[in-house]
């Protein structure tokens, strides 16, 4: 997601008159119930009252709530960076631009605590390279000091980068817990760069648009069906979207159309047995030059081991850079880098 780029700021996020960070910070965080807990009423993230969200969570962070949708499973928030889910047991939140998103993590924690009985189980934060790392704001701008920022916080952390360091990588910190999340969960994220122009432009000069028209004529609205779809545009520029799907699924869209520095990022824990059709929709719709992508699956997942649900990705006009495979106590992650190939 993306406003104007120039002086103002929105949310406490600080933009600058030549740039404006696309590239999100994720974080995703699993509670399960304290020993000694009285109250099994109590276990569910949905009971952190609103307010306390904002003040407690989102107002350190420096980004706002811009709109709401909810199902029986969770509610998810459209922000003015990016996006934020909450359902019984599992709380996400990605952020863009210079938010400080690290600053979540304590004040969640005690949340979770006082009004859901809730510990931590797991935890994953992941974000792709920055295109300007030195405008980010303490602990953001290197991983070595997210990473000295986390591992303050919990025991037993586990730090891991994947691509090409001097190029295009992805950094990743999570838990070494042997039995964390015990159901069925997996996450696909593309994260695409050097945008098409003509399919950015719907995207742009957004002042006065139909967000519903921009949704279905950009194809986003068919690439999930199920997909209950709450979708915002900003000005002059820049698109967010939250759907969600039966059985705790969500997908989320956010988009920097600027050229200087295009950033889209696809976002699903939608059950599949292979993720390639997928992947190709996804791509197509939005015609990068680069990008990353990245499974995750957990030993219950529908698909099996991520490397066999993403094995049959051959994508035309894609060079793959990069493939590489890991293995975790409760997950295993699939990361890949794409370039478009050059044209005569």
């Amino acid at each position: 997601m993306a406003q104007a780029t120039d002086s103002s700021s929105n949310g406490g996020s600080k933009l600058t008159s030549t740039h404006y960070e696309g590239t999100e910070k994720l974080l995703e965080v699993w509670f399960g119930p304290v020993q000694g807990g009285t109250k099994k009423d109590t276990h569910d993230l949905r009971n952190i009252p609103r307010d306390n969200l904002i003040d407690k969570i989102l107002t350190p962070v420096r980004c706002e709530i811009v709109s709401v949708s909810s199902n029986e499973d969770q509610t998810a928030y459209v922000l003015s960076e990016s996006s934020m889910f909450i359902s019984k047991r599992r709380f996400i939140l990605k952020t863009c631009g210079t938010t400080t998103l690290l600053k979540a993590i304590e004040p969640l924690m005690k949340l979770a605590k006082d009004f859901c009985e809730y510990k931590v189980l797991d935890i994953f934060y992941s974000r792709k390279n920055f295109f300007r790392p030195e405008l980010q704001d303490t602990p953001h701008r290197t991983f070595d000091n997210e990473v000295a920022y986390l591992d303050s916080l919990f025991e037993g952390g586990a730090a891991y980068v994947l691509g090409r360091v001097n190029g295009e990588c992805w950094y990743l910190y999570t838990l070494d817990c042997p039995s964390a999340v015990m159901e069925p969960d997996q996450t696909l994220e593309i994260l695409m760069t050097h945008l098409d122009e003509s399919t950015m432009s719907l995207f742009q000069n957004t002042t006065g648009r139909n967000v519903k028209d921009t949704t279905r004529e950009s194809g986003i609205a068919t690439l999930l069906p199920d997909c209950d779809i709450n979708d915002f545009l900003f000005e002059p520029c820049g698109y967010s979207m939250n759907g969600l799907l039966p059985n705790n699924g969500y997908m989320t869209i956010h988009i920097t159309p600027e050229k200087e520095f295009s950033y889209v990022s696809f976002e699903t824990n939608a059950e599949m047995e292979n993720y390639g059709e997928l992947v190709k929709r996804v791509v197509s719709t939005f015609n990068p030059g680069r990008f990353c992508l990245t499974l995750f699956t957990n030993k219950a997942a529908k698909c099996g081991s991520s490397l066999d649900a993403l094995k049959e990705v051959l994508l035309k006009e894609y060079n793959r850079q990069d493939r590489q495979f890991s293995e975790f106590s409760n997950y295993d992650l699939t990361f890949a880098h794409y370039i478009r190939e050059k044209r005569p």
